[in-house]
């Protein structure tokens, strides 16, 4: 098994985008990169915490690879963006990758390098790689977010 800590805007559609992948077997919402400890939500979004929006996959290593995940990770939001996805706007939507291993910290680099020749991108990607640290789950009613959304409205959003 292993582990994997993904930031790149609001939380909800990274996890959502991750959560029907063969081979990743448990998502969580949460903070990390930041220098307060058990932040909560409304700390977070004051942009003066430091953390980022993070999502901590446990996935199968024999069903997908860590290079698979990052593929997906660079899908689901704009890696060019520097502290903002979209509308939000702020340090904690910033675009990270924080690896727990030095062979992560590498193909990490390697893949953005490779997406940095690429000419796929109209700008450098602006996704920091920096050691995992400590991860501070997120308030319950985060977790699997969109999920919820469609079960509250009886049918699924994908």
């Amino acid at each position: 098994m292993g582990i994997a800590f993904f930031a790149g805007g609001c939380f909800w559609g990274i996890e959502a985008g991750f959560q029907n992948i063969p081979g990743v077997i448990h998502t969580k919402v949460g903070y990390m990169g930041g220098h307060t400890t058990e932040p909560t939500y409304q700390d977070v979004c004051s942009d003066t915490t430091g953390h980022a929006e993070t999502i901590a996959l446990e996935y199968d290593d024999a069903a997908i690879t860590y290079r698979q995940l990052l593929e997906i990770f660079f899908s689901l939001h704009n890696p060019t963006e520097i502290n903002r996805q979209g509308p939000d706007v702020g340090s904690q939507y910033r675009s990270v990758i924080f690896y727990t291993s030095p062979e992560q910290k590498e193909e990490a680099e390697k893949f953005i390098s490779e997406m940095n020749q690429s000419g796929r991108y109209h700008a450098a990607i602006a996704t920091e790689v920096v050691p995992a640290e400590t991860f501070w789950p997120a308030e319950e009613y985060h977790q699997s977010y969109f999920m919820k959304i469609g079960q509250r409205y009886g049918r699924s959003l994908f």
